[in-house]
C-alpha cells in the first residue's frame, strides 16, 4: 500500500476524535461510525431504481469509481464525491451531504447491520468524480425511461 492510509484510516480522519472514532468502530455492534460530511468527501444520495443502473453506467465507463454506500433497506446508494460537490449540486431527486451534515458510514471489511459498502473505500483518497458521475445518471435515467416505455 506504500504509505497509503487504510480505509479505516481515511474514512475516521474526518471525525472530531479520529483514535475514538476507531476504537468506538471496532466496539459498536452495528459495525457502523457517523462520520461528518464535507470534510474529506460529500455523498450525492440517489435513489436505488437510479443509483444501481448509475454505478453501472459509471463503472463502464471508468472503471472503479470512489466508495459508494447502499442505505439498510437498499432504498437509496450514496456515492462518494469531492468536498463541495454537495453545495454546488442542483440535480433533481438526489439528496445530498455536504458540510454541516452526518452519515452513518459502515467499518469497510467488516459486516455491518444496515448500511453496506457497494464499492468499498481502498484507503487512497480517491472519490467519484462528480462530472462523469452525472452523465452516468443521465444515461441511466435514459435508460429507465426507454425501458419502461417497452414494457408498458
Amino acid at each position: 500500500m506504500g504509505g497509503t492510509k487504510t480505509a479505516v484510516e481515511w474514512l475516521a480522519s474526518v471525525a472530531p476524535d479520529p483514535r475514538g472514532c476507531r476504537r468506538e468502530w471496532e466496539r459498536n455492534p452495528h459495525g457502523v461510525a457517523l462520520l461528518p460530511a464535507g470534510r474529506a468527501w460529500d455523498v450525492l444520495i440517489l435513489p436505488a431504481r437510479l443509483g444501481h443502473p448509475t454505478l453501472a453506467v459509471l463503472t463502464r465507463m471508468s472503471g472503479r469509481p470512489g466508495p459508494v454506500l447502499a442505505d439498510s433497506g437498499d432504498n437509496r446508494i450514496g456515492f462518494f464525491v469531492p468536498p463541495g460537490t454537495a453545495d454546488r449540486w442542483l440535480g433533481t431527486g438526489v439528496r445530498t451531504a455536504g458540510a454541516g451534515t452526518w452519515i452513518v458510514v459502515p467499518h469497510p471489511g467488516r459486516p455491518s447491520r444496515g448500511v453496506r459498502w457497494v464499492v468499498p473505500p481502498d484507503g487512497s483518497g480517491a472519490l467519484t468524480d462528480a462530472a462523469p458521475l452525472e452523465l452516468a445518471m443521465h444515461e441511466a435515467a435514459a435508460r429507465l425511461v426507454l425501458g419502461a416505455g417497452e414494457g408498458g
